[in-house]
């Protein structure tokens, strides 16, 4: 498959595409550091995320332990900057099967899918970090975007529909995520711009991971949430943002 086919049903679903001004700031020599570490702390988010859902939906206690084991060196480095960083590659292994918990509607697939997406946002965070000990980028913690907030704070306060929504808006992310490193792949230095092409695949998988998933729980048409967060995430896409980072909306800096 090209990239124009891999795009082609993201920029359907997406609701708008990136503004020019984000791409224009966005691959400005100067705001390759934000780029960068707002980039990595996004790819620990994604797999804090799905670690979320497998442990509160899916899994018995001892599973969801070893979740927490499993992304503690990342959040240790992120969070509190222990440990070094090249050690983490070592760390990106689940110890136990992930199994559903008795009783729980929500089966192997959730299981799965959001393992293996874990696994490869964990990846892709050491990657970043190959990246900006390339570029001489020092890892500094940054405040986050008003981006995923603008969207949970319209999740539905009552399951399955929370479930639903979540799967919905990760979804969107992951989407965005696709659509912004093509936009800016081809403008930036070439080392940098083959990594985000090589980052597409995956993207794009997992935002139909999410929406499949989303799709298999309600059991029915979830048309008009899709749509709803569609316009919602366009709207923090698409209006003023003074805080310039990854998933920010047009840039007043």
């Amino acid at each position: 498959m090209s990239y124009t086919e891999l795009l082609s049903p993201i920029h359907q679903f997406l609701k708008c595409r990136t503004p020019e001004q984000w791409i224009e700031e966005a691959i400005k020599p100067e705001n390759l550091s934000v780029i960068l570490i707002d980039h990595l702390i996004c790819e620990l988010k994604a797999a804090q995320s799905a670690m979320y859902l497998i442990r509160k939906y899916a899994v018995d206690k001892e599973s969801g332990d070893a979740l927490l084991e499993w992304l503690k060196p990342f959040e240790d480095f992120a969070y509190r900057k222990e440990g070094n960083w090249r050690e983490l590659v070592k760390h990106n292994t689940l110890t136990k099967s992930m199994l559903p918990k008795s009783g729980t509607p929500y089966g192997q697939d959730l299981i799965d899918k959001m393992v293996l997406l874990i696994k490869e946002e964990l990846h892709h965070f050491y990657q970043v970090l190959e990246l900006m000990d390339e570029f001489n980028v020092p890892y500094e913690n940054i405040t986050s975007s008003r981006y995923a907030k603008g969207m949970i704070r319209h999740v539905t306060s009552y399951e399955p529909d929370t479930l639903i929504d979540k799967l919905i808006i990760g979804a969107y992310i992951e989407a965005r995520s696709c659509e912004r490193f093509a936009a800016i792949a081809p403008h930036v230095d070439k080392r940098l711009g083959d990594f985000y092409v090589s980052l597409l695949r995956s993207e794009a998988r997992h935002y139909q991971d999410y929406l499949t998933l989303a799709e298999e729980i309600a059991g029915g048409d979830i048309s008009e949430r899709v749509k709803f967060f569609g316009e919602k995430e366009a709207e923090l896409i698409s209006t003023p943002d003074a805080d310039f980072k990854f998933h920010s909306g047009v840039p007043t800096i």
